[in-house]
């Protein structure tokens, strides 16, 4: 079996512009319904929440949907919907106790590839406990979702633009879904013939997939990232490239606009500078850093 990382390194560039683009949330409307009847139902089932669900759920909507910290890989998440939980007193008075995951954070810090092929690798070597039952967590995520999510198609403009890209730049998925899920909703859709790889958490982090995929083979300011979350921000911006936000709550307008206007800007190397900096301080006030609660007890 190829190393992944090495198939992203040996990806050959066949134009002089690169477009990476995040799938869950940004291309496709599928946010909501993964994290609201997949991920935070086995969250609450796995973990034992459910004395305090009403207040799980609502710490995990908003990690995972509604904050700066929307679209982060389901791991590092999972411990902030623990931390975040812990600091609200009404959890507390109803008996919420912290697991202790200490393990996890540790794996969490010191793994790139944060998807359920290493953690199995992990479990296999070291037989813990929480990390075991992280990974059927995890399994059981994957499982609700191939179940539930189904049907659900890009977002209008999305294939509009795949279509208007084809000849301009070399493009790839960028993304912290399993591969797996990636590549059954894009070939669903039929926009997987749109793109020269499918990369998902198995590949390594999205900063990664940037910088194996098109680091060296491009000009920074012919490498653009797609993407509805300040971690997509980040992978562009470690990279040195550019990119192009697509407004939770507002994804339509946005890739109205990026068929429209963005493409165009790119290509003809009038993106950067202050039209990419007025797209991103728009989005940056779209995401809060302090959760709903908090700023009602102040």
């Amino acid at each position: 079996m190829a190393d992944p990382v090495e198939t992203l390194k040996q990806m050959e560039k066949t134009k002089d512009f690169f477009v990476g683009i995040d799938s869950d949330g940004c291309a496709f409307d599928t946010m909501e319904i993964k994290h609201k009847e997949c991920f935070i139902p086995n969250i609450i089932n796995s973990w034992d929440l459910q004395a305090v669900s009403r207040f799980a759920r609502e710490t995990a909507e908003f990690v995972n949907l509604y904050s700066k910290w929307r679209g982060i890989n389901r791991f590092p998440a999972l411990v902030m919907v623990f931390d975040l939980l812990a600091e609200r007193p009404e959890a507390l008075e109803r008996g919420y106790k912290p697991p202790q995951v200490d393990s996890l954070r540790e794996w969490i810090s010191q793994e790139t590839k944060l998807g359920n092929p290493a953690l199995e690798a992990k479990v296999a070597e070291t037989n813990d406990p929480i990390l075991k039952k992280t990974l059927e967590w995890s399994k059981a995520v994957n499982e609700t979702v191939k179940k539930i999510v189904r049907g659900v198609p890009p977002f209008p403009y999305v294939r509009e633009s795949l279509e208007k890209l084809q000849g301009l730049a070399d493009v790839i998925v960028v993304s912290a879904t399993p591969e797996e899920a990636l590549k059954r909703e894009w070939a669903e859709h039929d926009i997987a013939k749109y793109v020269r790889m499918i990369c998902g958490q198995e590949m390594g982090t999205k900063k990664e997939h940037i910088q194996f995929a098109a680091g060296g083979k491009y000009d920074n300011d012919k490498i653009l990232m797609v993407g509805d979350a300040p971690g997509d921000l980040k992978a562009a911006r470690a990279n040195g490239a550019l990119f192009y936000p697509v407004m939770p709550g507002d994804e339509t307008t946005s890739w109205k606009r990026f068929f429209e206007e963005a493409i165009d800007k790119f290509i003809s190397g009038q993106y950067a500078g202050e039209y990419e900096q007025q797209l991103i301080a728009e989005f940056e006030a779209h995401l809060p850093e302090v959760p709903p609660w908090k700023v009602k007890n102040k």
